[in-house]
C-alpha cells in the first residue's frame, strides 16, 4: 500500500499505531520523504521551519531515481529506479524497483525491461510484500489491426503487475492485468473487441479514441493505488484525463477475461471518472487536464474519507495544479451507473487550487487531521491545512512524489506475537512472546501489556506462560517508553479438547478394489459416554457409529471426531480404492477359446482351475462350463461368465476330407494317412484331457501311444497355422 493509503496502514492495517507527533502551527507528522528526481539521494526530513534532514539514502549512479518512493513499516524504501539498458524510452520510464533497508543495503534489486516491456511512473508497495508496478505492453500494428484499431501503428499499451521478491534480483509475476484485454471499438465490425455503442460499453476502452496523445503512447498510465478492504487497484492516465478502478480479486486468468472476482466484471473497468467523452457520452467536458497520482483517501480522514482523489495537473484556476477530491458512488464492490450516461459525480466534492503550474507528475497526500501534503514535482513540497493555509514548506525538492509520516510510523516499534504453539489441548500450557524492531534506535526500552479476546487474560511479561481452556486471539501492545510510541500485534491459539481424550482410527482393509467392503473402527481412550460424528473427503459420507461398514467407489479419507462431554478429539484413515479390470468376454473358433483380455489370463473348467492355461487362448478338449478370470496390477479380478462347450459341435473334417486315423480305439501306434501336402506346412498335435498339447510334430504319419496312460486324447491337424482338422482318440492297454 503506498500514497495517502500509507496513513491508512499506519492506523488500521496489520498493527495499531499510537504516537505522541511533533506538531507546529497544527501540522500533522514529523518527516516527510522525498527523492530528487534523476538524482542518487532519498531523504527524510522534519517539519521544522527550515527543515532538518533526519536521515539520507544514497544510491549508485547507475541506479538514480526513477519516479516515486515509498517507507514501508520495517523503515525500508521501496523506490523505483532508472535502469541504464532499458530499449523503450519515454517519460516517466524506470526500468527497475529496489528495496532498501534503514542501513542502505539493497535487499531486492529488480529490473523489467525488453524491447515489449518496461516498468514506467508509479510502484504501489502492498501489505504482503509485494509490489504492484505499471508497464508498458508493446503492440505491433498487425496486432492493433486485429483489434480493430484505425490506425496500424505500433501501440505502447499498459499492464500492471504484481511481483513477489524471490530473490536479490529476482521476482515471480504473481498477479497481471493488460489494458489490451478490454478494448472495444465500432470501427471494423469483422475485426475484435467489436462493438455497436461505445457509451453502452464503458467498461472497456475504445481503442480508437485519441485523448491527447499521440501514437505510440496514447494512453500513459502513471499512477497507481491499491485498496486493501476492497481489493481494488485504481489508475490514472495522463491522456485519457480519466481514473480507472479495476478488481484485484481477479485470478491473472479472469483479470484477462470480463467475469469472475468479487465484482463479477473480471478484468473490465468498474469505474472511470475524469473524462466521459473517453466513452462516448456527449454533452461533456473533461474534469482533468493532465492527471497523475489517482488514490483513495484513507478512511481515517475527517473531511473525505474512503474518496478518490487525483493531481489535475493544469485543470485548476487558471490553468494551475488543483488537486480533486470526489466520492465515487460505491454499490458493494461495483459502481453505480446509469448506461448511456457519466459516471457520478457530476463534479469534484473538493479543490485545492494550488499557485504553481506542474504540467507533469506530482501528488499529494491527505492526512488524519485534515491537512494536505501537496507536491510541486518541479518545485516544493507544501503542508496546508481544511481551508487551504499553508503550513510548511519545503524548498526546491524536485520530487515526483513526496510523502508525510508520523514520528512512531518511521521510528516506533514494528511488533509481532507468536506462541510456542497455535494448536494445543485444552489445559496444556503454552508459551506467547512479544519482539519488537526498531530499526532508527540504539537499545530501545519496551514494556508489554498483553490482553485477550474473549477478555480475561492480562499480562505485562515479555513471554507469558498461558493455560487456555478455550480458543482466544492474544494481542500485545509493545511501548517504546522513551518515544512514547506503541504498536500492536496478535497471535492466535486455539484449543482442539482435553490433554487426555485420544482418538484414533483405522481402516480394515485399507487399501481394496473397487466394490469391496470396509470396515471403518474408532478407538478412542481418556473419556467415556463416546459420541461419534464420521465424515469424508471427498464429501459423501457421515455416519454416527463408532464402526461403520462401507463400500467406497474411490480413494477417500474418512474424519471422526470423538465427543466426551465437552471434550473433543479427532483422528482420520484413508481408504485406498483400485479399479478392477473389465469383464472379459469369451469367444470361440473351432475348439480355441478366446479371451477378451490381452493379459492377466486364468481358464477353469467346469469351476476347477486349469493348471497352466494362463494364455489369451486356450484349446478346449472336453465338453463343459469354462471360464477365464483377469487380473490387472492392483491384484483386482474380473470373472467372465460361463462358456458352454460342447466338441461334437464342432465340424469333423475327416468327413469331408481323405485323412485317415487307425486303428481307433488304439494300444500302441496310432497311423495317420492322407495328410501329406507338400505345399502345406502341416502340424499335428496330440492334446490330453485337460487341454495340454502333450505331443506335437510335422508332416507325421504315426504317432507312438503306447507311452502314455490309457484315457480319452484329442487330435489336432492343422494347416497354414489353421486348425482344420480335430478328433477323439482312444487309447487302451
Amino acid at each position: 500500500m503506498k500514497k495517502s493509503s500509507l496513513m491508512k496502514f499506519q492506523f488500521i492495517v496489520l498493527m495499531t499505531l499510537f504516537c505522541s507527533f511533533h506538531s507546529t502551527a497544527q501540522q500533522w507528522g514529523l518527516y516527510t520523504l522525498y527523492a530528487t528526481k534523476n538524482g542518487t539521494q532519498a531523504f527524510l526530513i522534519d517539519t521544522a521551519d527550515t527543515p532538518v534532514v533526519y536521515k539520507t539514502w544514497t544510491f549508485l549512479s547507475t541506479k538514480k531515481s526513477g519516479y516515486s518512493a515509498y517507507l514501508v513499516p520495517g523503515d525500508t524504501l521501496v523506490r523505483s529506479f532508472s535502469n541504464s539498458g532499458n530499449v523503450l524510452s519515454g517519460g516517466g520510464i524506470t526500468g527497475g524497483v529496489q528495496k532498501v533497508t534503514w542501513n542502505g543495503t539493497v535487499v531486492w534489486d529488480f529490473v523489467y525491461s525488453s524491447s515489449t516491456y518496461c516498468i514506467h511512473h508509479d510502484i504501489c508497495p502492498m501489505p504482503n510484500g509485494n509490489v504492484l508496478m505499471i508497464s508498458y505492453d508493446v503492440r505491433t500494428g498487425t496486432e492493433a489491426t486485429l483489434a480493430g484499431s484505425s490506425s496500424s501503428s505500433t501501440f505502447y499499451s499498459e499492464k500492471l503487475i504484481e511481483v513477489h521478491p524471490t530473490g536479490p534480483t529476482t521476482g515471480t509475476i504473481v498477479w497481471e492485468w493488460k489494458l489490451w484485454d478490454h478494448m472495444c471499438q465500432n470501427y471494423d465490425a469483422t475485426k475484435n473487441n467489436y462493438v455497436t455503442s461505445i457509451v453502452n460499453n464503458p467498461q472497456l476502452l475504445n481503442i480508437n479514441y485519441n485523448g491527447s496523445g499521440s501514437l505510440p503512447d496514447r494512453y500513459h498510465m502513471n499512477g497507481v493505488d491499491y485498496n486493501p478492504t476492497l481489493d481494488q487497484i485504481v489508475v490514472s492516465m495522463h491522456f485519457m484525463n480519466s481514473v480507472f478502478i479495476i478488481d484485484h480479486s481477479t485470478t491473472t486468468a479472469q483479470a484477462a477475461g470480463h467475469t469472475g472476482g468479487n465484482s463479477g466484471k473480471g478484468g473490465d473497468f468498474l469505474y472511470r471518472w475524469g473524462n466521459p467523452a473517453s466513452y462516448g457520452v456527449t454533452g461533456t467536458t473533461a474534469n482533468f487536464v493532465t492527471v497523475h497520482d489517482a488514490h483513495w483517501v484513507p478512511s481515517d480522514n475527517p473531511n473525505y474519507p474512503n474518496y478518490l482523489a487525483g493531481y489535475n495537473n493544469q485543470g485548476g484556476t487558471g490553468g494551475k495544479t488543483a488537486i480533486d477530491i470526489w466520492n465515487p458512488p460505491y454499490n458493494g464492490y461495483n459502481y453505480t451507473l446509469t448506461v448511456g450516461q457519466a459516471y457520478t459525480p457530476a463534479a469534484y466534492a473538493y479543490r485545492f487550487n494550488s499557485l504553481f503550474t506542474a504540467t507533469n507528475e506530482g501528488n499529494s497526500q491527505q492526512l488524519p487531521n485534515g491537512n494536505m501534503l501537496v507536491n510541486n514535482a518541479f518545485g516544493a513540497i507544501y503542508e496546508v491545512n481544511a481551508t487551504g493555509t499553508q503550513l510548511w514548506t519545503k524548498a526546491s525538492a524536485n520530487s515526483s512524489h513526496a510523502y508525510r509520516y508520523s514520528k512512531c510510523y518511521v521510528r516506533g516499534p514494528l511488533s509481532s506475537a507468536t506462541a510456542t504453539a497455535t494448536q494445543i489441548l485444552s489445559g496444556t500450557s503454552d508459551t506467547l512472546k512479544a519482539t519488537a524492531i526498531s530499526q532508527t534506535e540504539t537499545s530501545p526500552t519496551y514494556t508489554y501489556a498483553w490482553s485477550s479476546l474473549p477478555a480475561g487474560f492480562t499480562s505485562n511479561l515479555q513471554n507469558p506462560v498461558i493455560s487456555p481452556t478455550t480458543s482466544a486471539t492474544y494481542t500485545v501492545t509493545i511501548t517504546n517508553t522513551a518515544l512514547s510510541c506503541s504498536s500492536s500485534a496478535n497471535v492466535v491459539v486455539n484449543v482442539n479438547g482435553s490433554s487426555i481424550l485420544s482418538t484414533s482410527s483405522t481402516a480394515n482393509p485399507q487399501t481394496i478394489c473397487d466394490g469391496d467392503q470396509v470396515q471403518l473402527n474408532s478407538n478412542p481412550s481418556g473419556g467415556n459416554n463416546y459420541t461419534y460424528q464420521w465424515s469424508s473427503l471427498p464429501s459423501g459420507f457421515a455416519s454416527p457409529d463408532q464402526n461403520p461398514t462401507i463400500n467406497p467407489s474411490s480413494t477417500t479419507t474418512y474424519y471422526v471426531t470423538v465427543y466426551s462431554g465437552t471434550d473433543s478429539a479427532s483422528s482420520s484413515v484413508s481408504v485406498t480404492v483400485n479399479p478392477i479390470p473389465s469383464l472379459p468376454i469369451i469367444s470361440q473358433n473351432g475348439n480355441i477359446l478366446s479371451s477378451s483380455s490381452t493379459t492377466g489370463n486364468q481358464w477353469y473348467y467346469n469351476s476347477t482351475i486349469i493348471s497352466g492355461a494362463i494364455s489369451q487362448n486356450h484349446t478346449a478338449l472336453n465338453a463343459g462350463n469354462y471360464q477365464v478370470k483377469v487380473t490387472n496390477a492392483y491384484s483386482c479380478t474380473s470373472m467372465s461368465s460361463i462358456y458352454t462347450f460342447n466338441p461334437d459341435n464342432i465340424n469333423d473334417v475327416d468327413k469331408q476330407s481323405n485323412i485317415l486315423i487307425y486303428p481307433n480305439p488304439v494300444n500302441d501306434m496310432l497311423h495317420i494317412e492322407g495328410i501329406t501336402d507338400n505345399n502345406k506346412p502341416i502340424e499335428v498335435c496330440l492334446y490330453n484331457s485337460i487341454g495340454k498339447c502333450i505331443y506335437k510334430a510335422s508332416n507325421t504319419n504315426s504317432i507312438n501311444m503306447s507311452n502314455f496312460e490309457a484315457g480319452l486324447y484329442f487330435i489336432s491337424i492343422s494347416f497354414n497355422n489353421e486348425t482344420n482338422y480335430n478328433k477323439k482318440v482312444f487309447l487302451f492297454k
